[in-house]
């Protein structure tokens, strides 16, 4: 695996990263601002992904580590680590959660390999029409933050959100970038002077009309709920998701 630049992520050779984890990876990725599109100078990498337990983990009296995170410094750069046991990983996927199909599905790809891309293949049947809740709830989690802080990250998470969800509910598709969504859906038109407003600090104020944002941002949440009526999308996962998921596991699990 070569070193990993892109999206604004800092040139860091990565491959250490996955050979120090105790349990393989099936896949790792970068997420947070620099998959979002709006990295700072000063952000830190955010690597998500999958580790597979051996099967004895699962079957004695300890209790499996699912979910396992570390934060480290690697040459001059913080690293975010935050990886779900296969089991773990496919059973939010059938939960309606979008932050784990970014990460499935970002492509900034760290580490990857043939499970990475038939667990990819799988997503689209677990996509509905109620991932509109998701990402509904995640920006107002992010608003509030925003009105408490008034920094301008988490008003830029607010947008992102927001714009991922009506383009997943008019497209079928999960894009998380968002100069690429300001150029796929009606935005705010100050979106991106917020964007490289950003780029200088992670944790800069926000210098808006606040007034204004929060018009706008409830605008986006109706268009969300329109495009939540409209989508084609099921409202549950595809019936055959489950098996085929189920099957998958398995077979990884067992090295088949």
């Amino acid at each position: 695996m070569r070193e990993l630049s892109g999206a604004g992520v800092p040139l860091v050779d990565l491959a250490p990263v996955v050979a120090e984890q105790p349990d393989p990876l099936l896949f790792a990725t970068v997420s947070g601002a620099h998959l979002y599109g709006f990295p700072s100078q000063d952000s830190d990498v955010d690597l998500r992904g999958v580790h597979l337990l051996p099967a004895e983990a699962l079957l004695g009296l300890r209790e499996p580590q699912e979910t396992r995170s570390r934060m480290w410094v690697r040459d001059g750069v913080e690293m975010d680590l935050v990886t779900h046991d296969l089991r773990k990983f496919v059973r939010l996927m059938l939960r309606r959660n979008g932050y784990v199909l970014e990460q499935l599905l970002s492509p900034l790809v760290v580490h990857t390999g043939s499970a990475h891309a038939e667990l990819a293949a799988l997503a689209p049947a677990v996509l509905t029409s109620n991932h509109a809740h998701h990402y509904r709830g995640f920006a107002n989690t992010q608003t509030r933050l925003f009105e408490k802080t008034g920094e301008l990250k988490p008003l830029l998470y607010a947008f992102r959100v927001l714009l991922t969800g009506v383009h997943l509910m008019r497209s079928g598709q999960v894009v998380a970038d968002l100069p690429t969504l300001i150029a796929l859906v009606n935005a705010p038109g100050y979106l991106p002077e917020l964007i490289e407003a950003k780029a200088s600090a992670e944790h800069g104020a926000a210098d808006v009309d606040r007034v204004r944002v929060a018009a706008d941002l409830e605008a986006l949440h109706v268009v969300l709920d329109v495009a939540q009526e409209g989508a084609a999308l099921p409202a549950e996962p595809d019936p055959s998701a489950y098996d085929a998921l189920h099957d998958f596991v398995v077979r990884a699990r067992l090295g088949k």
